[in-house]
């Protein structure tokens, strides 16, 4: 739908600044907004090398080990059928780390190997497990401690306080992933319950 709106949104703004005579501004946005994008991005791209950098450091240390230690109880009821001791639950753990660090640029190929083992081990080729239901609501929530990418994102465009939001995002993805948690457990509750 979007790949429709958007090309409908750009030939109606063109046409409107040849008719109203603004096509000098149209002109202008255009290659400010190309010149901004590209600013923007180099600042995300090394955002997201410094954070997998560190990312990959903490991999190759003790310090994943602790944090997958203090997470373990709670991934054992998030995701009561992953093995112990795989790297398939460190994967899982790793995405999760990231995403309450609010690395999400960093988490998104963490998640993505963790997604590819679950289906590894998943029975059904063709429908999703439990553990890749809940891998996925968590995603979406993305719970947050520090939202790392949106502080950049409103640093780079000139906020005055960019670290104002911190309050507002936990409340909104703590509230988010208790939501989808539950609503993912009765959901596997049910299915199971049909299923037997």
């Amino acid at each position: 739908m979007l790949n429709i709106l958007w090309p409908i949104f750009i030939i109606i703004s063109i046409v409107y600044a040849v008719i109203s005579g603004n096509i000098e501004n149209l002109n202008n946005s255009i290659f400010e907004s190309a010149e901004n994008v590209v600013e923007f991005s180099i600042s995300l791209i090394g955002l997201t090398c410094l954070w997998s950098g560190i990312m990959e450091i903490a991999t190759n240390t003790k310090m994943i080990d602790y944090l997958c230690k203090i997470l373990n109880p709670i991934i054992k009821v998030l995701f009561p059928n992953l093995k112990e001791n795989n790297t398939t639950k460190k994967n899982v753990m790793m995405n999760i780390i990231a995403n309450i660090l609010g690395l999400g640029n960093a988490a998104t190929p963490l998640g993505l190997k963790a997604m590819d083992d679950l289906q590894r081990e998943n029975k059904k080729k063709d429908a999703l497990s439990d553990n890749m239901m809940m891998l996925i609501v968590l995603n979406t929530a993305s719970l947050q401690l520090i939202p790392t990418t949106v502080l950049a994102i409103r640093s780079s465009l000139g906020s005055e306080n960019p670290s104002i939001i911190i309050f507002p995002v936990w409340i909104a993805t703590i509230c988010a992933a208790i939501v989808g948690i539950v609503a993912t457990k009765i959901i596997i509750n049910m299915t199971n319950k049909k299923r037997s």
